[in-house]
This record gives C-alpha cells, structure tokens and sequence, in this order.
C-alpha cells in the first residue's frame, strides 16, 4: 500500500522501506570489471584503428581526454595563440561519452543551449532543445576542426604512463601505441563516464544468446544506425535490457517499436518528469544569440538552479523547475524562521511536492495499475539523476513491452538460454545491458594510470585519504598538470560542461601568462592547497550524497564511502559565487596560491 500524498511522515518510511531493499553490502563490488571474455565489450564498433608510427617529440600542451574537457581546453589555449596542443583520446574520434553512447534515443538531458559547449564560438544553433547524441557528436568534431585539435590529434590511444621529469621541467608519457613523447603542460579529462561496466549476476558468463553493452550498440545485430532508422533486424527477437536508468529511459521507446518482444528487468525505477523536447526556432535563435549569449544563458541557468538569485528563466527545464519550488517554499518563511532547520524543512516540501507529481504522471500514462505501480520512484528527486521523457512511459503500454519488477533485488541470475527473477525464466535471444559506467572505482583504475609527481610521489598515495587541490584543478607536487572536472571547484553536477569550459578558460590564462613572463613551470603551494581543502571541509555538501537515498552512484551504492569521501564536494556559498570568484581570481592576475618559476 503507497502511503496518501499529504502525509509526510509515511512517505519518509516509504523512502527508507524501499532503500532498505536495495541495500547491499558488496557496494560497488556488485559491478563486474569488463575483463576476460567480456573484453570486446570494449572494443570501438564504430571507427577502425588507423597504423601509424609512434610519437617521440615534445609538445606545449598534452590533454588526456578527448572529451568535452579536452575540447574546451584545446579551444581556450588555442584562442590564447597556444596552438601546440595534442589531444590523446582512446576513442577513434573526439567526443567522450558522446563518441561511445551511440545507442538510439540517446539525448542529452540538460537543455542544448547551455550543454553543449562553444556554440557561440563555433556558430552552431542546436536543433532542438535536448540535442541527439549525432548532433553532439557532430559538435564535438566541429569544435575540433574549427580549432584545428585534429592536427595533432592521437586517437585510439591509451596513456601508458605519465611522470614528471623534473630536470627538464615537463612530462613524459607513454601510450599502449609505442608512443614516448614529453609535454611542458599536461591537462586530464577522463572524466567518469568512459568504462563500461556489468552487474555481477551470477551465471552471466554462461549466457548463449547474444549480449551487449549500450555503450558499444551492436548495430549489426539490432539493424537502424544512431539517427533513428528502424531496427529491423529485432523483429523476430526476444530481448532483455537490465537496467533503467537515464540511458533505458531513452533506449526503450525504440526497442519497444522494434522487438518480437522486450522485457526490460527494474530493480530501482527512474523518475521520470516532462521533458517536452521541440525543435529550435530559427527566427527565435537569431534573436536570442546575441554577443555573449551563451555565457549569460549559463549563468543564468546556474544562478536558478544552484543558489543564485535570477530574477528570470531562460532555460526553464526540470532542473530549474525544481529549484524554482524550493525558493518559493523558503521565501514563504518570515525572516525571522529562515533557520537552517526550517529551510531544510521546506526543501523536503518541495520535493515531496514534485515527486508527488511525477508519480502521478505515471498513474495518468501507463494503463496497467500494477505496471505503473513499479515505475513509481520512491525517493527525493536528486537520490539518483531525475530522468525527463514523453515515450519511456508510454512504451509499457505496447502489448510487447514487458516490465519485470525485482522489488529492489535485482536478477536472481542468468541461464544459458535466460534471466531468472523470482524464480521464473525469461527465454530471451539477447541481452543487452544499460548497466553504466565505473564511478566509484579508484581513479587509477579507470583512467589506465597513475600521475607520478616529483619525487616519485604518485597521485593514489597524494590522495589516499581523499582528493586535494586547489579549484579542483591545481594539485600540490604535481606541476604543469590541470584537471579539468568539478570536483572541489563549482561540483555543479546538473551542467558538467560549465566547470570544464570554467576550468579550461583558467588554464588558458594561467599557460598563457607563463610563457608571457618567462615561466617554465606553475603549481599551486602546499599551503594554498590545504587552504582551499580547510575552505571546502566548511561545505554542507549534497544532499544526494545522502545513506538515506536509494543506493546508487551518486551515494556511493549506499555505502559509507569513508573519510575521503567527504571532500568530494564544492566551494561552499555554491556553483554561482564560485564562478564568480573564480573569475575575479583569473582576471587579478595575481594567480593566489600557484608559484611560477
């Protein structure tokens, strides 16, 4: 029985009685590294690899990553008449993600206008407000041309090694191509969404249909290609997808249309909000991109969605929408009962109000009440990362479309020929996994190496007892190395692509400034570092780093993630005042806390 709308006490103990289920003491354990016959789950099905001779020359600029990250910085260096930049990217082409999240219906869900960087620069108009994964795609290699990032471009390529030669002031790093090559500076990007990995189901070795995994769509066997065309090939077939969040949200509607038959196995469901994605008005676009356009629709977004005080909404989407309810619910308090207790208290009103609202929109779409009952979210929106779609939910009202509800358990385990959920098997002739990537795994292990510093100090003992920088992008020990992420600058995790663009413009000015005055090397001091992490160990944090949410990434599987994992948060007074700060930082010229030499 769901507890009534209006009653706020037993929706908290709904919350918790469904996060209790789900609880697990292996954690991220639970996950299985992609290894042994699993390893062509990591193979490019998109690009094949080109021979070439490998690299023994030396470069400005070296950025690990040929992301969204590594683009932004490339622009910003090149912008800064810095033009020996190489990008190593062990994708065949730039794009991060969005070069491995090819499966159909992948769109970016924060709106186009401020997701996708360097618009303005560029002159790109997205075509619609949540932009498909071609067209982003398609944007990332614009970028690279436009700044000319494919001339020295190395892709299908994976850094080996990375160590600091101090005699000679600049990197040296080696890659799984032979290549051994040094670099003044170095940038890193590889970001958190680039290894793939699998439940830890038992028996899933054992399966003799067909498997993938969505971050490598098997395009000759589904048919259709990235645009959308039809997926004939799926006709006669029985699939299962295993998992539902963000990338099955926007998978299923597809394979719904497509499959003899699709059973799609839930152990937590997604929420699900409007996304009511349109095309973009040309005549509209041309009014609104003026000089600087895309700067201020950040930091308005920003400013509405993270503890700013805009006045309008020019992005107007489910982020803002909710952040929107919390202000007005605090603003209803008098002055005099804005304690902390109190808007903490309005905040839960608020979500409780939303999510209220979105499981009501599953009772109006899905015809079948014991369906829409299991697509319920029971949980605060930002537990896990809210979904918005207009056909997910609609999909489950195709007679092929099958939905099988775990309560929280997951697959009891996989057969040769099917899944097992209570029980009872499901024949299926493939499965493809939307299972994610590795996030809470060390970083060492996703990025393929670990940062030797001076002294041989490497970034795993440097950060054994949790990360330490100065803006999330200075490390101390570490020199001529920047990391472009949010972690410990702004942490505004609902448009990533604001602090990297953020970052990238300071490490332009700072490279830009050391080779103006003469400068062979730049690092942040240890005692501005310890600075910046007494400064950060002041912050609230998210609240969707919570043990009270329903386990998943962003909570560390529900796990405490120990001592280190409270400094994996932002600057304090939030994502705008940061940006500002920031700003104020770079335009000072003074560069507090790094030593040029």
């Amino acid at each position: 029985m769901n507890p009534p709308v209006n009653d706020k006490e037993a929706i908290r103990l709904k919350y918790l009685a469904e996060r209790d289920k789900r609880l697990r003491a292996d954690g991220n354990q639970q996950y299985l590294e992609i290894t042994g016959q699993f390893s062509h789950y990591l193979d490019d099905p998109y690009t094949p690899v080109v021979e070439r001779a490998p690299k023994t020359d030396h470069v400005r600029f070296a950025f690990i990553g040929g992301g969204f990250a590594g683009l932004a910085t490339g622009a910003r260096l090149v912008e800064a008449g810095i033009t020996d930049v190489r990008i190593i990217e062990k994708g065949g082409d730039f794009g991060g993600t969005w070069y491995w999240n090819r499966y159909p219906g992948a769109q970016c869900d924060t709106a186009s206008m401020i997701y996708m960087p360097l618009l303005e620069e560029t002159g790109h108009m997205p075509s619609e407000k949540y932009a498909h994964a071609p067209e982003i795609l398609a944007h990332s290699q614009r970028i690279g041309r436009h700044y000319k990032l494919y001339d020295n471009a190395l892709f299908h390529t994976q850094v080996s090694s990375l160590t600091w030669q101090d005699d000679d002031s600049c990197w040296r790093i080696t890659t799984n191509r032979g290549d051994d090559f040094t670099a003044q500076y170095i940038g890193l990007g590889t970001g958190p969404l680039h290894i793939p990995k699998l439940p830890g189901i038992p028996g899933i070795e054992s399966f003799r249909g067909h498997s993938f995994h969505t971050s490598r769509w098997d395009y000759a066997y589904t048919g259709g290609d990235p645009g959308g065309a039809p997926m004939t090939r799926l006709a006669d077939k029985r699939v299962a997808l295993i998992g539902t969040g963000a990338t099955s949200v926007q998978c299923v509607p597809h394979l719904a249309r497509s499959c003899q038959s699709l059973h799609v196995f839930q152990r937590t469901p997604s929420s699900i909000d409007i996304r009511n994605n349109a095309p973009i008005d040309p005549d509209w676009f041309a009014s609104v991109a003026t000089p600087g356009w895309q700067q201020r629709w950040l930091e308005n977004f920003t400013a509405n969605q993270a503890g700013g005080n805009a006045e309008v909404d020019l992005v107007q989407d489910g982020w803002t929408d909710l952040a929107r309810r919390i202000r007005e619910q605090i603003r209803k308090l008098p002055a005099t009962e804005r304690t902390v207790p109190n808007m903490l208290a309005a905040y839960e009103d608020a979500d409780f109000a939303k999510m209220n609202e979105i499981r009501a929109r599953v009772d109006e779409i899905v015809a079948d009440p014991a369906t829409a009952d299991h697509l319920k979210a029971w949980y605060r929106q930002l537990c896990k990362r809210p979904c918005f779609h207009d056909a997910y939910l609609q999909a489950f009202n195709t007679p092929t479309v099958h939905l099988v509800d775990t309560d929280g358990k997951g697959v009891e385990r996989i057969t040769e020929t099917g899944i097992v959920v209570g029980g009872t098997e499901y024949p299926v002739d493939c499965i493809i996994y939307a299972s994610g990537f590795e996030v809470g795994t060390p970083l060492a292990r996703r990025a393929g190496f670990d940062l030797v510093g001076r002294a041989g100090r490497k970034l795993s003992d440097h950060w054994a007892q949790g990360m330490r920088s100065k803006h999330g992008i200075h490390v101390h020990g570490f020199p001529n190395a920047f990391f472009v992420q949010p972690t410990q600058g702004a942490n505004l995790i609902s448009n990533v692509p604001h602090n990297l663009t953020e970052a990238a413009r300071t490490i332009a000015v700072m490279v830009r400034h050391a080779i103006d005055h003469g400068h062979r090397e730049i690092e942040v001091s240890e005692s501005a570092e310890t600075a910046w992490i007494d400064l950060l160990r002041n912050s609230p944090g998210r609240m969707t780093s919570s043990p009270d949410c329903t386990p998943g990434y962003y909570n560390n599987e529900g796990q405490d993630p120990g001592p280190a994992a409270k400094l994996n948060v932002g600057y304090p007074a939030g994502a705008t005042a940061y940006f500002k700060y920031l700003d104020a930082w770079r335009a000072s010229g003074l560069f507090e806390g790094l030593v040029f030499r």
